[in-house]
């Protein structure tokens, strides 16, 4: 009653939860929502689904799909009944249970066919498989042989994916842009055999995972120039590396860049990134080196007059030893003169290791 009689036109965007997932439900959703675009389907807690026998109508007009899968429910009997609904849909998100589970300790079910929703949704632009257990290079292979108009493909904590899809996804997938593969378990071999020279790809997250230097400097040294780089606990992404990327250009045309992390990557090359690079950027973190002061960004910040979003400092200093004390007051002053478009600031010290003046309010 209250979809139909008070949202009815008006609703674009619901979530909705185990209990909610009925028959029933996505009826009115199906009859009375015509403008809904963006549903998230939320089957995380389900021990058992509805019945969806009477399920004939499901909505057609969307642009993204959600789904968050359940440890124990298999989909496949609801899926059969939506499948034929889903040519709109140009953003689809499968999140897994990476949270809930221990993929050592359990069998790994496959709890939803990818396969045979690559082949309903002709038209994805995004896709974002997030700590699924099952995916692997197969799964990415029949996703790269339908998904031509593909742009951005995030693979987060999908710890079975090894890379070697990635020959196949690169040259099919002429558009994708943006490559997400946090904590993936992506290998040196795989990844250099993709032709990175040819491809689109200017938005790379390769954070957590343990590709080598050698590896690192061969791929970007082939790819295209970044606009988006994160490499956080990346141990391969050392001075050569950045040196590498700074040298040859390809972070001219940089905005966002995560830097925190990397034990390999000593401060004064970052120092020349930002001198070199510094007015375009929109967004840099640098956290997690202790070796980092007050000094290091009083003496940049100048350089980044249009930056928006800054992450700086060192977590759980008692731990990292930090000895010195960072006069915090120094960087807020800079940051206030020199950052007019500065929309978040995150200082990560911790309050023992921060010094303020006495005039600080």
């Amino acid at each position: 009653v209250l979809i139909g009689n008070r949202l009815s036109l008006s609703l674009q965007y619901i979530e909705l939860p185990m209990e909610l997932i009925t028959a029933d439900v996505l009826h009115e959703l199906a009859n009375k929502c015509p403008n809904l675009k963006y549903l998230t389907l939320d089957f995380s807690t389900a021990m058992q689904l509805h019945d969806f026998n009477d399920l004939n109508v499901f909505p057609c007009n969307l642009k993204m799909l959600c789904i968050c899968l359940s440890e124990v429910i298999f989909l496949e009997g609801f899926m059969r009944r939506i499948y034929t609904y889903l040519s709109s849909v140009e953003i689809l998100q499968i999140i897994g249970t990476i949270e809930k589970s221990n993929e050592a300790e359990e069998e790994v079910y496959e709890t939803i066919n990818i396969s045979k929703i690559k082949v309903q949704t002709p038209n994805l632009r995004v896709i974002n498989l997030y700590g699924i257990f099952f995916i692997d290079d197969n799964h990415i292979d029949i996703i790269a042989s339908g998904c031509i108009h593909l742009e951005c493909f995030a693979l987060n904590f999908c710890t079975r994916v090894k890379g070697a899809s990635f020959t196949n996804l690169l040259q099919r997938c002429k558009k994708l842009q943006c490559l997400l593969l946090q904590n993936t378990g992506i290998e040196d071999k795989a990844i250099l055999a993709a032709d990175w020279a040819s491809s689109s790809v200017t938005e790379l997250d390769i954070s957590s995972t343990e590709l080598s230097e050698n590896c690192l400097l061969d791929v970007f040294a082939r790819m295209p120039k970044l606009t988006y780089l994160a490499v956080p606990n990346c141990d391969g992404f050392t001075d050569n590396v950045l040196a590498l990327l700074i040298e040859q250009g390809k972070l001219s045309n940089i905005r966002a860049i995560d830097l925190s992390n990397t034990v390999n990557l000593s401060y004064d090359v970052v120092s020349t990134l930002v001198k070199r690079h510094g007015r375009q950027l929109r967004g840099i973190a640098y956290a997690g080196n202790a070796k980092v002061t007050e000094q290091f960004w009083t003496n940049i910040i100048k350089n980044m007059k249009n930056i928006k979003i800054l992450v700086m400092g060192t977590a759980y200093g008692w731990f990292k030893k930090i000895s010195t004390r960072i006069h915090i007051d120094q960087i807020l002053e800079a940051c206030a003169q020199e950052c007019q478009k500065l929309e978040r600031l995150e200082i990560q010290w911790d309050e023992e290791t921060l010094r303020w003046n006495e005039n600080s309010s």
